[in-house]
C-alpha cells in the first residue's frame, strides 16, 4: 500500500473505532432516557445529560469524517501541480473546508436560535459543496433513480443533515414535548441511515483498487465486465 491508500483508510477508520461505537452508546442511553420519562425507570437521573454528551460527540465524529473523506478523495484525485482549474479552484475548494469546519465550531459553542441554525445550515451546505465536485464519485444525483438512494455519498450527507438538526436544536428538545417528538423520529431515522451506511461503506470499499492497480483496473468495461487480455510478458 501507498501513502495514498492509507489516507483513504481514514474514512472507514473512523466509522469503525470511532463512529459506531459511539452510536452504541448513545442508542442505548436514548432507551434508557426514554424509559425513565415514560416509565420513571430506576435509570439514573444523568442518562440524559449522558445521551445529549454522546450525541454531540456522535455529530462532531460523523461531521469530522465526512470533511475527512471529502478532502482526501479530492485531494489525491490527482497531482496538486495538475489541479483542474489551476490554483484559484484549489484556493476556492480550502477556504470552503476552512469555513466548514469554522461553521461547526461556531454551532458548537452558539446559544442563540437564529445562530444555531444558521451555523448548522452553513456546516451542512459546505458539505454538499465539496461533495459535488467531479473528484467525488456518487451513484447518481438523480433523486428519483433507485441508484441515487444506494448512494454511500447521499446517504452521508443525509446523515449529516439529521445530526446536525439534533445538535442545532438541542435547547428546544430539552424544552418542548413537540420538538422531542420530531427528535425521536430523526433518530430512528439516523439509526436507519447508519445502518444502510454500514453495507454500502464496505461495498464501495470493494470497487476501490489499490493506487497503483487503478491504471489496469480502471481499463476494464465496467457494464461488460470485461478487461483486456493481459500483455504476453517481453523477452
Amino acid at each position: 500500500m501507498q501513502t495514498v491508500d492509507w489516507l483513504w483508510l481514514l474514512h472507514p477508520v473512523l466509522a469503525v473505532v470511532v463512529i459506531y461505537p459511539l452510536l452504541g452508546q448513545v442508542l442505548r442511553l436514548a432507551l434508557q432516557t426514554r424509559r425513565r420519562r415514560l416509565e420513571h425507570s430506576k435509570d439514573p437521573a444523568s442518562v440524559g445529560r449522558h445521551h445529549a454528551d454522546l450525541g454531540r460527540l456522535l455529530s462532531g465524529a460523523v461531521v469530522l469524517g465526512v470533511l475527512v473523506a471529502l478532502v482526501v478523495v479530492i485531494g489525491t484525485s490527482k497531482p496538486l501541480a495538475e489541479f483542474a482549474g489551476g490554483s484559484s479552484r484549489l484556493g476556492l475548494l480550502s477556504l470552503v473546508v476552512v469555513g466548514t469546519a469554522a461553521a461547526f465550531a461556531a454551532l458548537w459553542r452558539a446559544r442563540d436560535a437564529a445562530y444555531r441554525a444558521s451555523f448548522a445550515l452553513l456546516t451542512w451546505a459546505g458539505l454538499i459543496g465539496l461533495g459535488l465536485q467531479g473528484e467525488v464519485y456518487r451513484l447518481s444525483d438523480n433523486p428519483l433513480q433507485l441508484t441515487f438512494w444506494q448512494s454511500h455519498f447521499w446517504g452521508g450527507i443525509g446523515l449529516c443533515g439529521l445530526l446536525l438538526l439534533s445538535l442545532a436544536s438541542k435547547p428546544e428538545i430539552h424544552r418542548s414535548l413537540r420538538w422531542r417528538r420530531l427528535h425521536v423520529s430523526a433518530n430512528v431515522l439516523a439509526a436507519v441511515v447508519f445502518l444502510a451506511q454500514g453495507i454500502s461503506g464496505p461495498r464501495d470499499l470493494l470497487e476501490i483498487p489499490l493506487n497503483w492497480q487503478k491504471p489496469a483496473v480502471y481499463s476494464c468495461n465496467f457494464e461488460t465486465q470485461q478487461c483486456p487480455a493481459p500483455q504476453p510478458p517481453q523477452s
